[in-house]
């Protein structure tokens, strides 16, 4: 099958991932209502470009923390790469290195950390553009030593999911009985250390319900990292992530994968956008499918625009070059937007470009 889009991608990678591996990716919590409406909510939205302005070529170049970007799109942090391809996250991190953008490296990771990094730096690399995703552990020893260990993987920024203090019901994998990795797999980043510097086996995550910002001091006392806080969605959490250090929001609903029926974070950002009031970076993921996508966010006030679940597609189709292929239809469908609105950067976007429909109310389930 040829895909001119990522919804095609998504198609032909459901038809070759084993039901339950697709379901696992795919699926959300509960009703997966958010999961919907991550999607649906940017086709409310319409662009009102404008002519006759010869802005010239389009330029996608961004800078993020200190990282320069050829466009601004990241990757998101997904699990468990390895049930995609056999490559995992090596795939996932040699695609965004050759794509000049960041790669947001899972805790979950099916391939270690270091490794990860040796792949992206193989790729080109240089720039730091490779971050790190944790989920904060009760034993704050252990969780140092994961944070020690992306330091020395050259990670320029530690991404913390603030959004998670339980797990999510997902009642797809519940049907599916799906629950954990085959055997030979596993989450590379939790081994135990172990005397003489080598890993032992792997501790499961700890969702912790006594997660506070009192965590978030102690992160800023243990790392030189920059702090980037990934699933703000209420603007006085944005405004007091400002006021506990963090260096950049990143406004996510966690893909729907957690608590059900929060809003689409397309629209939740505006009045995060206003509670941030530009002091530092604010990134958005969810529900990116097109290069419109990512000119609406950027439009109404993102740095940048981050995807989840289509790198995986990508990566079950045909590992690196499938990830390769994502990143390639987001980049050039940003740059004919932004072509076709007359403007010549990122830089020239605003909410004056859009146009808003009003919000349909949902049926209820079943």
């Amino acid at each position: 099958m040829q895909a001119f889009s990522l919804r095609d991608l998504e198609r032909e990678a459901q038809q070759r991932l084993d039901p339950a591996l697709y379901d696992y990716f795919a699926g959300g919590a509960d009703d997966e209502v958010t999961v919907g409406s991550n999607e649906a909510a940017f086709a409310r939205i319409g662009v009102l470009p404008r002519v006759l302005r010869g802005p010239g070529p389009a330029h996608l170049e961004a800078t993020i923390l200190g990282c320069r970007l050829k466009m601004p799109v990241l990757i998101s942090p997904t699990a468990f790469h390895q049930l995609a391809h056999p490559d995992g996250e090596r795939a996932t991190a040699r695609a965004a290195a050759a794509a000049g953008t960041i790669m947001i490296v899972s805790m979950a990771s099916t391939v270690a950390i270091e490794d990860v990094a040796a792949a992206a730096c193989e790729a080109g690399n240089t720039s730091g553009n490779l971050w790190f995703q944790i989920y904060l552990q009760p034993d704050l020893g252990f969780t140092e030593s994961i944070i020690r260990r992306a330091e020395a993987a050259g990670c320029s920024a530690v991404v913390v999911t603030v959004d998670s203090p339980t797990f999510g019901r997902r009642e797809r994998d519940l049907r599916n009985g799906f629950k954990d990795l085959p055997a030979g797999m596993c989450c590379e980043n939790l081994r135990e250390p172990v005397n003489g510097g080598g890993r032992g086996d792997p501790r499961k995550i700890v969702f912790s319900p006594e997660l506070s910002w009192k965590d978030i001091e102690w992160l800023r006392q243990v790392t030189e990292m920059k702090i980037v806080l990934k699933g703000i969605v209420h603007p006085e959490d944005a405004r007091l992530a400002i006021r506990h250090g963090a260096h950049a929001v990143l406004v996510s609903n966690h893909g729907g994968r957690q608590l059900d029926t929060i809003p689409a974070t397309i629209d939740l950002l505006p009045a995060i956008v206003d509670a941030v009031d530009g002091r530092i970076p604010l990134l958005l993921d969810g529900g990116i499918r097109r290069g419109t996508d990512a000119l609406k966010a950027l439009a109404l006030g993102a740095t940048a625009v981050a995807i989840g679940r289509p790198v995986l597609w990508g990566l079950a189709l045909a590992g690196e070059a499938g990830v390769a292929q994502v990143l390639e239809m987001l980049r050039s469908e940003l740059e004919r937007a932004l072509t076709l609105c007359g403007c010549s950067s990122v830089r020239d976007l605003s909410p004056g470009l859009l146009q808003f429909r009003p919000v349909e109310e949902p049926c209820p389930p079943g």
